[in-house]
């Protein structure tokens, strides 16, 4: 990593972990390299696939609820720097609500939660990919006040492109089930969720490899068909 893009990660974020990432992305530049070009190439080709099937999407969202096809949010990306997430529309237009769901949101529209449940939602992130906010894998964009909590160790994932899934968005697929009732979402996932997404993703990038990356990939499709995957990332399994 260069000097400029360390300056460009908030203030405080030297430590040993992040110094460790660092220095196994610099020894891994050959392996950024491909994944890059796998991720433009994989994205382009699904993008052109599925530009019916998007768009039909899109026209379906329009006519269920008041309000556009797309919602864009702010994120945090590699280097700390923000940049605009893409999704499909899957609450009530000009919420202001919390940035977390709970699965009895009164705010999440009827198209809303069948899209969901099949996270079609994330397919326009394809287009982040393609503009170089986002992987295809990769630790999934927190938005900036979630990002304000983060330890010196917990920033060393931004020192990659964040993806639209990774180990840690399969592990908390039932994130929405975990709010206790009558607590505040976001103290609980500040305190409780983010510590543990955080440590996934420094996993990710300490042990970050094309194999890794496709195992992610097909667990996180036969993840979104309903079948239960164990999380076999601390197994040694030999690619």
């Amino acid at each position: 990593m260069s000097p400029r893009q360390y300056a460009s990660l908030p203030q405080n974020s030297e430590s040993d972990i992040m110094a460790e990432c660092a220095a196994v992305l610099q020894r891994k530049r050959a392996t950024l390299f491909f994944k890059r070009a796998a991720d433009v190439s994989i994205a382009l080709v699904l993008t052109l696939l599925l530009l019916p099937w998007l768009a039909l999407l899109a026209l379906v969202i329009v006519l269920d609820s008041r309000g556009g096809a797309f919602f864009r949010q702010e994120r945090i990306g590699r280097f700390g720097r923000p940049f605009r997430i893409l999704k499909f529309r899957t609450m009530i237009a000009d919420n202001d609500g919390c940035a977390l769901t709970r699965n009895d949101d009164d705010r999440v529209t009827r198209v809303g939660r069948r899209i969901r449940r099949l996270h079609l939602d994330e397919l326009p992130q394809l287009w982040n990919v393609l503009r170089g906010d986002m992987s295809l894998i990769g630790p999934r964009p927190e938005v900036p006040r979630f990002v304000e909590h983060y330890s010196a160790d917990q920033r060393a994932a931004l020192l990659v492109r964040p993806g639209i899934t990774c180990r840690s968005s399969i592990a908390f697929a039932d994130e929405n089930e975990r709010y206790p009732e009558g607590v505040d979402p976001e103290a609980f996932y500040i305190s409780d969720i983010l510590p543990e997404k955080c440590a996934m993703n420094n996993r990710y990038v300490l042990t970050l490899s094309l194999c890794e990356d496709v195992k992610i990939a097909a667990a996180t499709v036969l993840n979104t068909f309903g079948k239960k995957i164990e999380d076999n990332h601390e197994q040694n399994i030999d690619c």
